[in-house]
């Protein structure tokens, strides 16, 4: 089964296995995942992540949940705002805020996938990702 959009899917498993309490979860490794993945880490969104090699070849990335002494997800919501039937562009100066500040906008640049505060300081937009609070 292939999916149509793979970080869709990426972002519906992290949202599901935090909801379900896992401390895991593996999802298939591409190149823009993986700096969301990263994104999420120095945001501290997530515990950590490493690259996982496995027998077949496919490799996968294993995110490790993180959450607070209530066992209450650190990543509240997480949603694809850019989707395959409605790209979502925006350049520097039109940058939203998620959740007047509180939240973190995943961009994705010409000089690479960054939070929208970091694109907002480069002066540079994009093509917005997700948004994750």
């Amino acid at each position: 089964m292939s999916v149509s959009d793979p970080v869709a899917d990426m972002l519906t498993k992290i949202r599901n296995a935090g909801m379900a309490k896992h401390e895991k979860v593996d999802i298939p490794t591409s190149k823009l995942k993986l700096e969301i993945v990263k994104i999420l880490k120095t945001e501290g969104y997530i515990k950590n992540f490493k690259k996982v090699n496995q027998e077949g070849g496919s490799n996968t990335i294993r995110v490790f949940l993180k959450y607070d002494d209530l066992t209450v997800p650190v990543i509240h919501g997480i949603e694809k705002v850019s989707k395959p039937g409605r790209r979502v562009y925006t350049g520097y100066k039109g940058m939203p805020r998620v959740y007047n500040g509180y939240g973190t906008l995943i961009v994705s640049t010409s000089i690479g996938v960054t939070t929208g505060k970091k694109a907002a300081e480069k002066q540079v937009g994009g093509e917005i990702i997700c948004t994750v609070w």
